[in-house]
């Protein structure tokens, strides 16, 4: 498939174009009347949206996913997820390799890229890893789900709702199928229900870890020591993100549940805040403090070379570790015994101020246009470019121009800030020549 294939496209602008492709064909498959429970075509906007949503594994909604589409039309959104997660040049290599046709190096960078693995070699065996590790974690889940919804709906119907949960939730997407009881419930039915509880968080978890950190776990097992620098990482800041939250909302945003339901709720949304988009409990009725600790959650979301979007936990990681070495006026930032490179430092500081930046913007915006409160434009926002799916209101209730904006902000959050703009950007080498010259900040 690509053995004859001249690249002259470089790897960002192949993965920003690919996503971009994908989105627009399950754009034009969602408008096919067959898609719809009414029979009838949907207009381009809300297809584009949904598309894009299902593509950029976000979950944001213009209309229920139960009641509108139809089976065939959740079928192409569920492949949308599956696609999406797992990245669209990756599924291509699967089809590569299954017509027994060999991978081009150049082609094999552009992997490297897209799953933020730091060499080409043995990239075809570790494609054959994520395939396999992604098939077990999604059957095993939707197995473990089909105890919960056999009891709710018919044996086919359950089939149906297990496989397309687990793989929504896998892939951090938050598309929910519940809607038939009540639009937009997502999992708020089953807020007491502890399988369901614990077997969604798990594979929203597991999704946001990423390949490259699956992986050195499978290897390694319970060998913390041997463990990468980005594993050690990604695994104390996902703990101490899903800690901590989780405590807050257990004390001031669900403290009139009972027992059972109040702790898994508070760790159903401190696990699901960062990209995964399915709720136990309104947003709507949260205090705008816990409102704004949820957009922090989202903004940062998972990890990279993962099913989750967001700015990345190791850039929070990496600003964290750098902002003490500054105040402990150490020359270097280090974390478990490793030294972090600047230009890591820098890459982490550049991901930060362009995510604040879109936000803040982009929230702007939307407040303005749809005039509503500043906390919950900027709740949306935050779920857009986290690739989250959350939301304080019904997105459907949006104009034109804020759906346009919100998909714009779900494509730059899932294919990332800087592989945009590398995309976009031509490669201009300007740092010679220039004479240093102190400048006082703080």
């Amino acid at each position: 498939m690509f053995t004859h294939f001249k690249l002259k496209l470089n790897s960002m602008q192949i993965i920003t174009g690919s996503f971009l492709l994908a989105i627009l064909l399950g754009a034009f498959l969602l408008m096919l009347p067959i898609s719809s429970n009414s029979g009838k075509v949907t207009d381009f906007i809300t297809c584009l949206f949904t598309s894009t949503s299902a593509m950029c594994v976000t979950g944001l909604v213009l209309v229920d996913t139960a009641t509108h589409w139809s089976f065939f039309g959740q079928l192409i959104i569920i492949i949308l997820i599956q696609v999406g997660g797992m990245g669209i040049l990756l599924v291509a290599s699967l089809i590569t390799m299954f017509l027994g046709q060999k991978i081009n190096f150049k082609y094999r960078t552009t992997l490297q890229e897209a799953l933020s693995v730091k060499s080409v070699g043995g990239i075809v065996k570790f494609i054959r890893h994520i395939l396999k590790s992604v098939l077990y974690i999604e059957l095993i889940g939707a197995a473990l789900l089909f105890i919960s919804f056999i009891r709710d709906f018919g044996i086919f119907e359950s089939i149906w709702h297990s496989i397309f949960h687990s793989v929504s939730a896998f892939c951090n997407a938050g598309f929910d199928i519940m809607g038939l009881k009540q639009n937009y419930i997502s999992l708020e039915n089953y807020r007491s229900d502890i399988i369901v509880n614990l077997v969604i968080m798990f594979l929203i978890v597991v999704g946001g870890l990423g390949f490259v950190v699956l992986k050195d776990i499978r290897y390694n097992k319970w060998n913390i020591r041997r463990y990468s620098l980005q594993t050690k990482i990604v695994l104390t800041t996902t703990a101490i993100l899903i800690v901590f939250p989780a405590i807050y909302y257990f004390f001031f945003e669900f403290a009139s549940f009972d027992v059972c339901p109040r702790i898994l709720s508070s760790l159903f949304q401190s696990v699901t805040t960062r990209t995964a988009g399915f709720n136990t409990a309104s947003f709507a009725g949260m205090s705008e403090v816990g409102k704004a600790i949820s957009i922090i959650l989202m903004l940062i979301g998972g990890s990279p070379g993962s099913t989750a979007g967001g700015m990345k936990t190791t850039t929070l990681a990496v600003l964290v570790v750098s902002t003490i070495a500054v105040y402990k006026r150490n020359s270097e930032a280090h974390i478990f015994n490793r030294r972090i490179e600047v230009q890591i430092v820098r890459n982490a500081i550049t991901i930060f101020v362009l995510y604040l930046t879109l936000f803040l913007v982009f929230g702007f915006i939307i407040c303005i246009i749809e005039n509503i409160k500043l906390i919950d434009s900027l709740f949306v926002t935050a779920s857009a470019l986290g690739t989250v799916g959350l939301s304080t209101f019904v997105s459907g209730t949006l104009s034109t121009a804020s759906r346009i904006l919100i998909i714009i902000l779900m494509y730059l959050g899932r294919v990332g800030g800087l592989t945009f703009i590398y995309a976009v950007v031509p490669s201009i080498n300007t740092e010679a020549g220039y004479i240093a010259e102190d400048v006082t900040v703080g």
